[in-house]
């Protein structure tokens, strides 16, 4: 097994800027809205700001320096905005720029988000090939090899742009805004959801429609790959915890539909489906704990625009294909976190996981004074352990040759948002990632 350790590039950025986010997560990408007070800090209202310097060192950026800094409540109470500024010797620079949720006084259950990228990088992968020969492993296929990849210095540029609608129904009926109150990092205020399923009566639904735009280049051996992307996407979501930026009971589901027309740049249309679910349970305290939870998660995903085409040379070519970073991909600090980013691509795509959530009942960074700025409520330990794969057609060859990893994270909220450090391992490699929020 070969070991290797990587610290994705974006984790610093996000924790940095976007500290004081409760509710901003990971995946999907719709999230419940609200407020949130900390008794802790009831004072002084729901206002929150921090600028924080950083740094770290990656084998693929070298030592790298910046500062972030987000705003949270100002003008509306839900409304963040957020930024970050990195620079290495290495020749990796990037600005970072984001809002999220901000509430048209027109239309009071539509909330809109906006967040953009420049930056170069001195390396990145792609574990993709623009043609290859029959019967032989694809780059990125479950069966591929880990050293199936180009590399290449370039520029990563994007931009994100989401309408949420918050349906009037369930815990939103009233109101499309959820208001939560903490004390020592837990809910103290009534939950949401996650007594029971049912949209009508509790938990919040959201639909969403998202614009968003990726530019990638790299050179390969047989030719250049121009990753560019304008896809649109529509989804919809449900979400019955008792608190979405830690949940301890409850469940969520998530439906989405991304379809690319071509526009611009976009060498050709492709059209992927996903669907993801998760369930929470917990088991109360202990001796040690404030709190356990056993949390799950699956989601499943097809490229159903997928189109292979023989070639006049012999070799296989995809037609109407998402690039190999969209789509049905594993690896990354969100799914299979010991494998490098968008290790395993294809048509179509399988995953699940459990975590074990330990929130300690002694949490040390809270009491030092120097460190108080960060408003540490607790400490959490997680044991997670995650399988699935990729493949060339939803069918049963999903349930087969599944990959498998498993690691360790430890975890703390700041003044009601989760940062995390996982570890994980694999029979390829093992990773670390720092990273804002939960996986799921």
């Amino acid at each position: 097994m070969k070991k290797t350790t990587c610290l994705n590039y974006l984790a610093p950025l996000l924790v940095s800027s976007l500290l004081l986010v409760p509710s901003l997560q990971a995946r999907p990408n719709t999230t419940v809205k609200n407020t949130l007070s900390r008794v802790e800090n009831i004072d002084k209202g729901t206002k929150n700001r921090l600028i924080m310097p950083y740094a770290f060192s990656t084998e693929s950026m070298g030592f790298t320096g910046g500062v972030g800094g987000g705003t949270k409540g100002y003008g509306q109470e839900q409304l963040l905005i957020g930024a970050t500024a990195f620079y290495s010797a290495d020749e990796a620079v990037g600005l970072f720029l984001g809002m999220w949720d901000y509430q048209p006084s027109f239309a009071k259950r539509f909330f809109l988000g906006a967040q953009g990228m420049v930056a170069h990088f001195p390396t990145q992968r792609a574990y993709t090939k623009l043609a290859f020969e029959p019967d032989t492993i694809r780059p990125g296929s479950n069966d591929s090899d880990m050293e199936q990849y180009g590399e290449d210095s370039g520029y990563d540029n994007w931009t994100d742009f989401k309408i949420e609608y918050v349906l009037p129904m369930g815990s939103s009926k009233n109101d499309p805004m959820q208001h939560y109150e903490l004390k020592g990092g837990l809910l103290q205020s009534a939950p949401v959801g996650g007594d029971s399923w049912n949209p009508l009566e509790s938990g919040v639904t959201t639909l969403l429609l998202r614009q968003y735009n990726r530019y990638r280049s790299f050179e390969l051996d047989e030719g250049d790959i121009d990753a560019t992307i304008h896809p649109l996407q529509g989804a919809i979501s449900y979400v019955n915890t008792d608190f979405p930026g830690n949940p301890s009971t409850g469940s969520s589901q998530y439906f989405g539909v991304t379809h690319d027309f071509a526009w611009l740049e976009s060498p050709e249309d492709w059209t992927f489906i996903e669907f993801e679910a998760s369930k929470y349970f917990s088991l109360g305290e202990s001796d040690w704990a404030r709190q356990r939870i056993i949390a799950l998660n699956m989601w499943t995903g097809d490229n159903t625009s997928w189109e292979e085409e023989s070639n006049a040379d012999g070799t296989i070519s995809v037609n109407h294909r998402s690039p190999f970073y969209e789509g049905s991909t594993l690896g990354g600090f969100y799914r299979m976190r010991a494998y490098p980013t968008d290790r395993f691509n294809d048509k179509s795509v399988i995953y699940s996981t459990a975590e074990y959530r330990y929130t300690l009942d002694w949490n040390p960074l809270g009491n030092i004074s120097w460190l108080k700025f960060l408003k540490s409520d607790w400490l959490q330990l997680v044991a997670f352990a995650e399988g699935g794969r990729v493949a060339n057609d939803y069918g049963s060859d999903l349930l087969k040759d599944w990959k498998f990893d498993g690691g360790f994270s430890i975890r703390s909220m700041f003044a009601g948002a989760v940062v995390r450090f996982d570890v994980a391992t694999s029979d390829e490699t093992t990773s670390a990632w720092v990273m804002f929020g939960h996986p799921f």
